[in-house]
């Protein structure tokens, strides 16, 4: 076998090449992404110094090609959202998703499916029960107002904080509306999710 002499500089540069090939190859990795990305840890973060880019971190479930969490940047939308999702089903019943709704660091975003009506119709009994939960993040006044114990001004004043605040994190997000004391909360409890 023939002895190869090698000098330091080619030494140097071949070990310059590999470095340069190494990083290049992390960043296209880390560029590409997946569904779930995991978070940075705090400490790392800080000393990485500012983000180029304020995001936030969505959880996407229900009636959806893949359900998942997704970094998106701030001041998306649910329609955002849902397209990094994949898109909706052919069973989702996007009616009763607000897709124009600005989407909350943290939240979650349930696409429902569609129910089928239930057999004999609706009798003369007046109201008709829901046939699910009302989802906060989507429901209109009259959604609202049709709640036990919930008012036009009180429906009026949960699209208000909807509105200022971005989508609803969980029922308990409720307690923050003037009008809606500890009894009100556990009777909606049942009827209302995010």
């Amino acid at each position: 076998m023939p002895d190869i002499q090698l000098s330091r500089r080619t030494l140097v540069l071949a070990a310059l090449a590999l470095a340069l090939a190494l990083a290049l190859a992390n960043r296209f990795l880390r560029d590409a992404g997946t569904a779930y990305e995991t978070p940075v840890p705090q400490a790392a973060a800080a000393t990485a110094g500012p983000p180029s880019r304020a995001l936030v971190v969505v959880d996407v479930v229900g009636a959806v090609r893949r359900a998942g969490l997704y970094r998106l940047p701030q001041g998306s939308r649910i329609a955002d959202a849902l397209a990094r999702a994949g898109g909706a089903t052919r069973k989702a019943d996007l009616a009763l998703v607000n897709l124009a709704a600005p989407l909350a660091d943290g939240s979650q975003i349930v696409v429902p499916t569609r129910t089928r009506a239930a057999p004999g119709g609706g009798g003369a009994s007046g109201a008709a029960a829901p046939a699910g939960p009302v989802h906060l993040n989507s429901a209109t006044l009259a959604d609202l107002d049709a709640l036990p114990g919930v008012g036009p001004v009180t429906a009026q004043k949960i699209l208000d904080y909807r509105q200022q605040h971005g989508a609803f994190g969980s029922v308990d997000e409720l307690d923050a509306i003037p009008g809606i004391g500890p009894k009100r909360m556990d009777q909606l409890r049942g009827l209302v999710a995010p």
